[in-house]
């Protein structure tokens, strides 16, 4: 008995064995293709990661040279033959154009350059009120005030140096009860930096004893907060209005 029990048992073992090795031979070519498939897209993805960081590489360096070009207008011309990688590549590139043709002394066509930047349909919310903002500073259009008044919507990333000029364009307007009292929430205002509040202490202190609006290179300062808030991005200097007391 204890025989026969045996060699069934040893039957079935050999038809296990039998029947793992009929599947291995089926189906055994699956788990190898998967490794395949996982090594090969390992593979696909470093020299995809190493391709893209040569390309970053290469349009950096090609930006500094052209950067380091003395003669404004051959800086602008060097920036202009620039191949830039992928839409933020674009971004960047076409705002250190703008930035180069406004110290060459063309703020029209660097606001023109900006406001073409912000009519890109996937440009992210903080470069296309930056583009706006900046080129606002540069070249003031008829339709400002609807264009600072999108700038100034709670939450919007330069909310505050968009209030700053809204209360100017009203000065410049003749309506300075209506800047003083953007300027006192202004004043209030969480975005606000430290050098705007000054400003806008400034400003409110200024209207006050009746000063008017005059050209001076003040405005710059707007420019150099947007900069900062936009994570160093280079940013046009341009002349724009500032009030000065007068006597």
């Amino acid at each position: 008995m204890a025989n026969t029990d045996s060699f069934i048992d040893e039957v079935n073992e050999e038809l296990r064995r039998d029947r793992l090795f009929a599947m291995f031979r089926k189906w055994g070519w699956i788990p190898v293709l998967v490794v395949l498939i996982i090594v090969g897209a390992a593979a696909y993805r470093e020299y995809s990661l190493a391709q893209e960081r040569a390309e970053a590489e290469a349009f950096g360096d090609a930006l500094v040279a052209a950067l380091e070009v003395q003669d404004g207008a051959d800086r602008v011309a060097a920036l202009e033959s620039v191949s830039a990688p992928g839409e933020d590549g674009e971004t960047l590139l076409a705002l250190l154009l703008a930035t180069e043709q406004a110290r060459a002394g063309d703020p029209v066509a660097a606001a023109a350059s900006l406001r073409a930047i912000a009519e890109q349909p996937d440009l992210a919310p903080r470069y296309r009120d930056l583009a706006l903002l900046k080129a606002h500073l540069l070249d003031p259009q008829e339709d400002a005030m609807t264009t600072l008044e999108m700038l100034a919507e709670p939450g919007a990333p330069y909310r505050a140096l968009a209030l700053e000029q809204q209360a100017l364009l009203h000065v410049q307007n003749g309506d300075s009860e209506t800047a003083i009292e953007i300027l006192r929430a202004l004043e209030q205002d969480s975005q606000a930096t430290a050098g705007l509040q000054q400003r806008t202490s400034q400003l409110i202190v200024a209207l006050e004893a009746g000063s008017t609006l005059q050209d001076a290179p003040e405005e710059a300062a707007a420019e150099e907060d947007a900069a900062q808030d936009a994570d160093e991005t280079p940013a046009p200097e341009t002349d724009g209005d500032a009030v000065e007391a007068t006597e």
